[in-house]
């Protein structure tokens, strides 16, 4: 019986011994385990709080150029109608409404400043130009002789663009073909 209790006695020894090592050795790799998780979590928060500025600067830019799209739309209705009063005075009486055809001119010089400043430029195509879908919308097609299927024939009203973003197309008339 001492015989057993010494044998258990050595058994609960070596127990001892090893189980702190071992003990130790699971407790450095869950340490290990848990820091790396930290360190991943902690990557990532990083990462989208980077994001997070990269896409509040791109916001602010993009509001800074663009959030006057609205009042640009809307102010060129303005200058449709300021060029076709001007369009719209017969050439006999030019001379008697002088004062006024020069303010209506400065009135529309002015606003012409005014949109580019703040990046509104005009889209003017001219008669026999090429139609470009991206700047101009296409109001008719005629067959009109002497033209090739494509071509600028008529321009009813000038397009805008505000910086890289078109606000409004050019509207005109194309040729639908070549007439002999």
């Amino acid at each position: 019986m001492v015989q057993e209790q010494a044998a258990s006695s050595q058994v609960e020894l070596e127990e001892f011994a090893a189980t702190p090592e071992d003990a130790g050795v699971d407790e450095l790799e869950a340490l290990r385990a848990e820091r790396d998780e930290l360190r991943d979590k902690f990557m990532r928060a990083l990462a989208d709080a980077e994001n997070s500025r990269k896409r509040a600067e791109r916001d602010r830019k993009e509001a800074e150029m663009y959030g006057g799209t609205r009042l640009a739309r809307d102010l060129l209705p303005v200058y449709d109608n300021l060029n076709r009063a001007l369009q719209a005075i017969p050439e006999e009486s030019r001379a008697a409404s002088a004062a006024l055809i020069e303010g209506v001119e400065l009135t529309l010089k002015e606003l012409t400043n005014v949109m580019a400043r703040h990046g509104v430029k005009a889209i003017s195509p001219a008669v026999g130009d090429t139609f470009d879908p991206q700047l101009h919308q296409a109001m008719f097609e005629a067959p009109v002789p002497g033209t090739k299927a494509g071509q600028i024939i008529q321009v009813a009203t000038e397009g805008f663009m505000l910086h890289d973003r078109l606000l409004r197309p050019a509207q005109v008339g194309v040729s639908s073909n070549t007439a002999e």
